[in-house]
């Protein structure tokens, strides 16, 4: 089998974010997306939204940015879109947008899948699992101009995959169960046969072999089916890294988007001159994925084949410094600067954490603290409430 991988430009950006509805009188997530969609599409040029679409369940709707060279711009891009969604679903009056990892209380029975064929396919197969997959994500393309550097770079970006999962980690409650993980969503989303953690590829060519293997025995049907936390694009010609949990806040969003680019940018670089990229032992790889989901930010990770052990946020505090010129040259100094600011504040399952012991572990205030934190940032946020606000806030800022 020939996959063919598009030209892209050099470390280009598109980012995805997920969004979920929510009731805002009750909290829970609400099933509208396919309304909210379908508004969208009568107001949008030629009857179809270019860039906002619909995801499995109905509770969720997907921006999507177009290609960027700066992650600031890529984020007012999906800013943009957001406003876009929130006119929407602020003239049907009884609802509102949140995004993390996972929804603090709601119930995976009580939720619709979108009506497409592929989305049928994957329940009726994974089942329980597959009906399970409440999760909300964001994901970073990277622009690759040399295919033969895509799964060098993809190899090299597993060694800060536990960096990434713990900065984004947002998913500590599922199902009304405080589950002791900062990261549940990715435990879950690893269930799926083809999700989770990638299998090394030496070449192009393995990869072709492998995805050929995948087809003929009828697991996938394309390589888009291959859902790993760190993938090759072929179609856009780009690593994908889509590790992340759902983030509540345009600012920790192109925190990572930041991040993300400086990273395939600086291996890119680095292979430019001759030099080995830092590749883990994939055992080593699997316990660091665990240690992210499992703490957090307070995640003591695995940094070399040697077995050298240290805390994943110094390390991040560390790497700032080593990507710094990088993000100079990019364009995202600014926004690569906010991952300083989420170390010295607390991720975003802390402060769900923090807001549910405030209340006495009322998860409507956890619901009511991501959408406060989505309109406004992480500022925004009163541990006291406890319960949906049902007053509009002003819509946040562009960011520049």
């Amino acid at each position: 089998m020939s996959i063919e991988f598009a030209h892209s430009a050099r470390s280009t950006v598109g980012l995805e974010w997920e969004i979920a509805i929510v009731d805002r009188g009750t909290g829970e997530l609400a099933s509208i997306g396919d309304r909210v969609l379908d508004l969208l599409h009568e107001r949008s040029e030629g009857g179809q939204h270019p860039s906002i679409t619909a995801e499995m369940l109905t509770n969720t709707v997907e921006l999507v940015s177009g290609v960027h060279v700066r992650v600031a711009d890529a984020v007012a891009d999906l800013q943009g879109q957001l406003d876009e969604v929130r006119a929407v679903v602020d003239e049907l009056g009884e609802y509102e947008l949140i995004c993390s990892g996972s929804h603090p209380f709601s119930q995976w029975y009580d939720q619709h899948l979108t009506d497409k064929p592929r989305y049928h396919k994957l329940v009726e197969r994974t089942r329980w699992w597959g009906r399970n997959m409440m999760i909300w994500g964001v994901h970073v393309h990277v622009g690759i101009e040399d295919r033969d550097k895509a799964l060098p770079i993809l190899d090299g970006l597993l060694t800060y995959l536990p960096h990434l999962q713990a900065l984004s980690a947002s998913s500590p409650f599922w199902a009304g169960v405080d589950t002791g993980y900062a990261s549940n969503r990715a435990l879950m989303f690893q269930q799926l046969p083809t999700a989770g953690l990638p299998y090394h590829q030496p070449d192009w060519a393995a990869y072709e072999h492998y995805v050929d293997d995948l087809v003929r025995t009828g697991v996938i049907e394309d390589y888009s089916e291959v859902r790993w936390d760190i993938r090759p694009s072929p179609k856009w010609g780009t690593i994908e890294v889509r590790v992340c949990d759902g983030v509540s806040t345009a600012q920790d969003l192109a925190a990572i988007g930041a991040l993300v680019q400086c990273l395939v940018e600086w291996m890119s670089t680095r292979l430019d001159d001759g030099e080995a990229l830092t590749v883990l032992q994939p055992w080593f790889t699997r316990e660091n994925k665990w240690r992210a989901a499992r703490y957090g930010l307070a995640a003591e990770v695995i940094t070399d084949a040697a077995g050298s052990e240290r805390l994943v946020s110094d390390d991040l505090r560390d790497l700032l410094v080593t990507l710094a010129p990088i993000a100079e040259r990019l364009g995202c100094a600014h926004e690569l600067a906010h991952v300083g600011a989420i170390l010295d504040g607390g991720g975003s399952s802390q402060r769900q954490l923090d807001v549910a012991e405030a209340n006495d572990g009322d998860l409507t205030a956890v619901v009511a603290h991501l959408a406060r934190e989505l309109r406004g940032g992480t500022g925004t946020s009163a541990a006291s409430e406890s319960a949906i606000a049902t007053t509009p806030a002003e819509p946040a800022a562009t960011a520049d």
